[in-house]
């Protein structure tokens, strides 16, 4: 298999514990299935699942000689074996797309048992709380803070000698004079000494020995590498493998802006496009607290180290750049650029749970602080809107706490606008002398309305005296109000589906609940005693002539 660097690794699957033509046939899906593959990662990690099946296979009681001997029960089993779990499902997803390659498993029970559904895994990253993030945030800030400072105060002194403009012999123009041996080396003079120990030639003018007083004046250290990385997952939610092969953001100035500057970084869609689709972000630095600065600072930071790498392989222009901690790197892991000298490119997993563990913060931090930033944007970041929900936001904890109160309040408003469809009132068998009489009710008091007159009383219209608590609706009152919803049903067919809505659907509901309160039976038995003066006063009402 060769990954997107053109680096060959080889899988010997003869070493697997299985009969002869089934370890061909798995080959032969592992080849058919990596023609999609750019990174030795994934390779690597379909290679030990398959590991994995084989010694399953192995340890049946008939191991199958070939995949055509694979059985349901068999695969039930496998099955059984591992669904209860999140890896165990990554294990069964892998291994049924390879199994599926193989075109005698593309019918009957053995595919039908392989095409059952497998629940996906549960995310197992959350997003960082804002402390967690804080701490995070504040260890790689001040770590790439300290180095961007150490190497744009060498970068100036190593520019002023170049012009001329130290005394000759001073401490400064001997530093210069070391900073430039370092710009086209990688490294500060050295002196082998009897017995082959190697010290650094002018430690004491330099102020030591160790890389930041050394070689680390113009170059960031692996570590410092990270740090910035971890920024700029905070800031615009990259992927950790963004960085391996990340190429330096191209600048132009802003346009109608004389002090902004425009960066335009190519992101790399790996999933998407299999290792071969980018898309471009446009990222502005219009000062100290906007987004684009800290781009201007990682190309500051990297400076010395991409000239270097472009010195000694021209054409090298990728920005992720740090200086080894030894001068000739092997180069171990085939999915990063190969090093340059003493130059390194991008970083590994390890690297990273090593800086984390370093700064007390646990694990490495790059798929919390992805989750924390595409939750925090509340947009898809490099992936599409159904992952965005269904991966990032639905199951994150810290989303579900932060929208309790949101779903609170969507609740509570559901809750008012369903209480202002319903009959306000009070149902009575008879009329009361002490209220008084409106168009639709009997009013207890209108003096506490809930709708107060400027001038005292009540100021709703007939009509909205149906969600009043003060109403009271007798039998006298159910001939009238029967018609009304009546004559309010027939409107539907004369309006426009908005208008009906905004002028007569919360009086049709309020209506209806009301039926549903005086009984179906007896509000049909009304509408047979409505009278002359219930439809005037209900075409009045219809017409929003009758005032209160």
């Amino acid at each position: 298999m060769t990954n997107k660097a053109g680096c060959r690794a080889d899988y010997d699957f003869a070493d697997l514990d299985v009969a002869g033509p089934l370890q061909r046939s798995l080959a032969a899906a592992f080849a058919a299935q990596s023609r999609n593959w750019t990174s030795h990662r994934t390779a690597n990690t379909c290679w030990s699942k398959i590991g994995l099946f084989a010694q399953f296979l192995a340890s049946l009681e008939s191991p199958p000689d070939d995949l055509d001997g694979l059985t349901v029960a068999a695969l039930q089993s496998w099955r059984d074996k591992h669904i209860g779990t999140n890896s165990g499902r990554g294990l069964l997803g892998m291994v049924r797309t390879l199994l599926r390659q193989d075109p005698r498993l593309s019918a009957g029970p053995v595919a039908d048992e392989l095409a059952r559904r497998i629940p996906a895994p549960a995310p197992s990253k959350q997003s960082y709380g804002q402390a967690q993030r804080d701490r995070v945030v504040l260890a790689a800030r001040r770590q790439f803070r300290a180095a961007h400072l150490r190497i744009s105060e060498n970068a100036r002194l190593l520019d002023e000698w170049r012009a001329g403009n130290l005394a000759t012999g001073s401490r400064e123009w001997k530093i210069g004079q070391i900073l430039e041996h370092a710009a086209h080396t990688g490294d500060v003079p050295r002196t082998t000494y009897r017995g082959g120990q190697v010290h650094v030639t002018n430690h004491k003018l330099l102020g030591g020995r160790r890389p930041e007083k050394t070689w680390g004046r113009l170059f960031l250290t692996r570590s410092e590498l990270v740090a910035l990385a971890v920024l700029l997952t905070d800031q615009f939610g990259w992927n950790m493998s963004q960085y391996d092969w990340m190429p330096v953001p191209t600048a132009a100035p802003s346009a109608g802006e004389t002090t902004s500057v425009t960066y335009q970084v190519q992101v790399e869609k790996r999933r998407a496009g299999r290792g071969k689709w980018f898309s471009t972000e446009n990222v502005t630095d219009s000062g100290a607290d906007s987004p684009g600065r800290l781009i201007t600072h990682a190309l500051t930071a990297t400076a010395r180290g991409r000239a270097l790498a472009n010195e000694m392989v021209p054409g090298t222009d990728l920005l992720m750049v740090a200086r080894g901690h030894r001068a000739e790197q092997e180069h171990h892991h085939l999915d990063l650029p190969a090093p340059i000298g003493p130059l390194v490119f991008g970083f590994t997993d390890d690297l990273a749970s090593w800086w984390a563990r370093e700064h007390g913060l646990g694990g490495s931090p790059f798929q919390r602080a992805r989750r924390t930033t595409v939750t925090s944007v509340g947009r898809p970041l490099q992936h599409t809107q159904g992952t965005h929900e269904s991966i990032y936001v639905l199951p994150d904890a810290q989303v579900q706490e932060a929208s309790r109160p949101v779903f609170e309040a969507g609740a509570l408003e559901a809750l008012d606008q369903a209480r202002s469809a319903v009959f306000g009132g009070k149902i009575a068998d008879s009329p009361d002398s002490s209220h008084q009489e409106t168009a639709t009710v009997d009013c207890e008091d209108e003096d506490s309305s809930p709708w107060p007159a400027r001038e005292g009383g009540c100021g709703a219209d007939f009509l909205l005296c149906l969600a009043c608590p003060n109403a009271h609706v007798h039998p006298g009152h159910h001939p009238r109000l029967a018609h009304l919803h009546q004559q309010i049903l027939s409107l539907r067919s004369a309006e426009d589906d908005r208008r009906f809505r905004e002028l007569w659907s919360v009086h049709l509901l309020r209506l209806e609940d009301l039926r549903d309160k005086v009984g179906p039976a007896a509000w049909t038995a009304a509408t047979a005693r409505v009278g002359d003066n219930d439809r005037t006063i209900v075409q009045l009402l219809l017409k929003e002539d009758l005032a209160p």
